[in-house]
């Protein structure tokens, strides 16, 4: 058989696949077989590429930054710093509309610096936040929908376990990938922030009565002292951990590991946790660190597989021919992640879009690590979005209420997930934004 022939077949097959409800990797790896198997005709050809794929994908040494950076967002999570973030920006911005939903992205952004994770942070500030922003009288879609919102911003701003994902695929450097994520992360939050502050003004009822009014007397506020207190851990992780790598005294994976130390020692010093809390985050480290990884070893099976069956290189023939600009193989990568933002989480799509269009990239001329900041905040959409929707099925979860349904969370992270496709857009028309630090 046309070994072009059987590439589009296998990504057809892959697609209905994870629609029927077949694990993403299991998925990856089974389709990537089966087309090496028909393309070579040899049985021992396709089980050596299963083994390259074990043995080589995942054997470099920077992989050791997947495990550390996420026990560092695990421990950081366990620990109740995030609370102790809201509390903080909840008296920074108490004198403004809408000053709790402002508070809860500029807290998820601070959280995001430390933890890499949208789903630690959508857990800890459905728990923190939603309540709050309840009891003040705020809409309850507007409470689930920011918290929905600017969880995103944990795998947008550095550290981010998809950048190290993308920037393995890649081959791009780690520390480029998390410089390049600053200001887009800082973009995308201050466009929620002003989002939140134009939906105060035009739209009240959807953000509720409790955001015109302040909440927090000056008798009842914090002193000064306890601020800096509360503050201070995740401002020493952020300096030592971003400090580290972008100074180059650390590297992205001793950055993680002294990042989740020092995480670790702050949590004792403050009494936070325990010995059975930690064995937990062991062992959670341990299930996301096995997920992530064997994703990888399918996604490296499935780009060797293309690879043979030479679709990048004809996708990227095609779009010569066509002469498609731009603007519209952009369009068609968006909308391509969007679809399937639909049916799997990040790191998959990331993982199955990214080898199609990686030489089409290339040939362009065009920047990879821009590229890899346009697909992690591409991707992140599909995390907001029906039916899938992983950040709104974990808010859904852990804030148990009845009164609030699954489709409450999707219709309040709405207009944030048109926020994040505006920033998109406006980044893929200006790159030089993404490469501003670089």
């Amino acid at each position: 058989m046309d070994p072009f022939l059987v590439g589009l077949v296998s990504l057809i097959a892959i697609v209905v696949l994870i629609y029927g409800g077949s694990y993403v990797a299991i998925t990856l790896s089974f389709v990537s077989f089966i087309g090496v198997y028909i393309i070579k005709e040899d049985f021992y050809i396709a089980v050596h590429l299963m083994s390259l794929s074990v043995t080589e994908s995942i054997k470099h040494y920077d992989y050791a930054s997947i495990p550390s950076f996420v026990m560092m967002g695990m421990i950081v999570s366990k620990s109740g710093f995030g609370g102790d973030i809201y509390q903080v920006a909840n008296q920074m911005f108490r004198r403004l509309r809408g000053g709790l939903g402002i508070a809860t992205v500029v807290a998820n952004a601070c959280f995001a610096a430390v933890t890499g994770s949208s789903i630690a942070a959508a857990s800890v500030f459905t728990r923190v936040s939603v309540p709050e922003m309840i009891r003040f009288n705020y809409g309850k879609r507007f409470a689930v929908g920011v918290v929905a919102g600017s969880s995103v911003l944990g795998m947008i701003i550095p550290p981010s376990v998809m950048m190290i994902i993308y920037a393995f695929i890649a081959e791009q450097s780690v520390g480029e990938m998390f410089l390049a994520g600053v200001v887009p992360g800082l973009m995308l939050a201050a466009a929620f922030v002003v989002t939140i502050m134009v939906m105060t003004a035009f739209f009240p009822k959807f953000i509720g009565q409790g955001a015109l009014v302040n909440h927090f007397p000056d008798d009842d506020l914090m002193p000064a002292r306890e601020l800096v207190e509360k503050i201070l851990p995740i401002l020493i992780l952020i300096v030592i951990v971003l400090g580290g790598i972008y100074t180059g005294f650390f590297t992205a994976a001793e950055a993680g590991a002294v990042g989740a130390l020092f995480a670790y020692l702050l949590s004792l010093a403050r009494g936070r946790i325990s010995w059975s809390d930690f064995r937990e985050i062991l062992i959670d480290t341990g299930h996301i660190t096995a997920n992530i990884l064997f994703l990888i070893i399918a996604a490296s099976m499935y780009s060797r597989m293309l690879g043979i069956a030479g679709l990048p290189f004809a996708l990227s023939q095609w779009l010569d021919h066509v002469e498609l600009g731009l603007a519209a193989m952009m369009t068609l990568y968006v909308v391509l992640m969007l679809f399937l933002g639909t049916i799997i989480d990040t790191g998959s799509i990331i993982l199955v879009c990214v080898p199609l269009f990686l030489h089409a990239i290339e040939s362009m001329g065009l920047s990879l690590v821009w590229f890899g900041v346009i697909t992690v905040i591409g991707a992140e959409i599909g995390l907001l979005t029906p039916p899938f929707g992983l950040s709104c099925f974990v808010i859904k979860s852990a804030v148990n209420r009845p009164d609030i349904s699954l489709n409450d969370i999707f219709y309040g992270a709405f207009p944030f997930a048109a926020v994040m496709l505006l920033v998109l857009i406006v980044l893929i028309a200006f790159p030089q934004i993404t490469l501003l630090l670089l």
